[in-house]
């Protein structure tokens, strides 16, 4: 199990990125959350098996159709034993 945290950047709020993300990750089987910021950009923390947290961080540089994705700064991540499922948070 690994954990990273993730801030998006670019055209990434009023897109759906949020809603995707967090389908995304629930269908691979990762725990953490989502929300926006109120800079603009999005912020995760994903964990789960390496393959999976790759896969998603991999998915993430792309996001929805919408979506227009500048950067994902990813940051190593300890892993949260009370994250016990995938959710979406409010914005702060």
């Amino acid at each position: 199990m690994i954990g990273r945290h993730l801030r998006i950047t670019g055209r990434v709020q009023g897109v759906g990125y949020r809603y995707w993300l967090l389908g995304r990750a629930t269908a691979s089987g990762l725990t953490g959350w989502v929300r926006n910021r109120t800079d603009g950009t999005v912020e995760a923390v994903v964990q789960g098996p390496e393959d999976a947290v790759a896969r998603i961080v991999a998915e993430a540089e792309s996001g929805p159709p919408a979506a227009r994705v500048d950067r994902v700064e990813t940051i190593e991540q300890a892993i949260d034993p009370l994250l016990t499922r995938f959710e979406q948070r409010p914005t702060c």
